[in-house]
């Protein structure tokens, strides 16, 4: 049986909860020392673990002092039922939560470590934190009371049909899981399209592939498009890769002498420019006989694919000015027309009289108005 709730149980149920809340400050300051000391680390799980006992570790405080203010209280055996179960599925709630937040981070985490770059395929990390949330949920409805099985059975036809009304969405959402699956493209990437899209991959996220050009703008890629296209990857196999620039030097030159001035300069290149490759072994590949001079492909180490341009600046300006400290002539295309004189006659043609024997058409005179109009008369 019940009693009546006196004075006395109002004052242990608040020193319970008052309790609760003190060990959750207290908890709270704790796990702030926590995060303090987590920062020195080189590992980034403990950091994110700390992360969610942020919220966590308080929460679970205060649920326990409810819990034991409530014990305290001469509730009845359905009321005090209804209470432990609420606060044990909000408890469940609160846990999943930060299970969800400590398991997105992580996967966040390793993405980014195999990636090397801050961006990171968010839908893995999407598609974690959802799964775990759901799971909790249906553990916290299970504690309540609520049959999860009719729930599921529901969940699975609503499925079906919103799978059907989500075609495409569920494309770019399987598409996405495959590319990364795949290692064909990873964020941080460099990749251009045969339709003209490249840049730099921010992020795959459940539905597009985000890219940011040169530019600094942003280029937005279904994933199915991304799936069925032909692409360049420029980061894999290795991100370092080689460029070409064209060259030419007059037929007058030593070809002896220009291979040997060109190499230098680009060993100085390679050696003193950010984003060269140091201990690339430059080349120099003669290949055409053109118009007015002799043309060359020099071959240059670039350490990924944004740093070409400042390579061929700094090797365009360096080659110029040695080349004209060398003699060494770069001769703009030229062509020599020559004219003969032989077989043409300053007679004017047959038929065709001479200009000074063509008479000047005559000019037509206008009739005045007065005898056009007698002339209508």
């Amino acid at each position: 049986m019940t009693r009546d709730l006196v004075l006395h149980d109002w004052l242990i149920a608040g020193i319970a909860l008052a309790a609760g809340g003190l060990a959750g400050l207290l908890l709270r300051a704790l796990v702030r020392w926590l995060a303090k000391h987590a920062l020195r680390t080189r590992w980034g799980g403990d950091d994110i673990i700390v992360d969610a006992l942020r919220t966590l570790a308080p929460a679970a405080a205060v649920i326990a002092g409810a819990a034991v203010a409530a014990s305290t209280l001469p509730l009845g055996p359905r009321v005090s039922g209804w209470v432990n179960q609420s606060l044990t599925a909000l408890l469940i709630l609160v846990a999943t939560v930060g299970a969800a937040r400590v398991v997105a981070g992580l996967v966040q985490s390793v993405a980014q470590a195999r990636t090397g770059v801050a961006g990171s395929a968010t839908i893995f990390v999407n598609i974690t934190r959802v799964l775990v949330l759901a799971m909790g949920l249906l553990v916290a409805l299970e504690t309540v009371g609520v049959s999860i099985a009719p729930l599921l059975t529901a969940l699975g036809v609503g499925g079906l049909a919103v799978a059907l009304a989500l075609q495409d969405t569920l494309a770019n959402l399987f598409a996405g899981v495959h590319i990364l699956a795949s290692k064909t493209v990873q964020p941080g990437d460099y990749i251009r399209l045969t339709s003209g899209e490249e840049g730099y991959v921010v992020d795959i996220n459940w539905r597009n592939t985000v890219v940011r050009n040169l530019s600094n703008n942003l280029v937005i890629i279904p994933n199915g498009r991304l799936a069925r296209t032909n692409m360049t990857n420029f980061t894999q196999p290795e991100q370092q890769l080689s460029i070409m620039v064209q060259v030419g030097v007059g037929y007058e030159s030593d070809l002896e002498h220009v291979e040997r001035v060109t190499l230098e300069v680009v060993d100085g290149v390679m050696a003193d420019i950010n984003g060269a490759v140091p201990d690339h072994e430059g080349a120099v590949r003669f290949h055409t006989f053109a118009d007015s001079r002799i043309n060359f492909t020099v071959i240059l180490g670039v350490g990924e694919f944004s740093d070409q341009y400042r390579i061929k600046h700094e090797f365009i300006k360096r080659l110029h000015s040695r080349f004209r400290a060398e003699g060494i002539s770069i001769p703009a295309p030229t062509r020599t027309v020559a004219l003969h004189q032989e077989g043409l006659r300053s007679e004017p043609f047959a038929g065709v009289p001479p200009l000074s024997s063509v008479s000047p058409v005559p000019q037509q005179r206008e009739a005045p108005v007065t005898a056009l109009a007698e002339g209508v008369r």
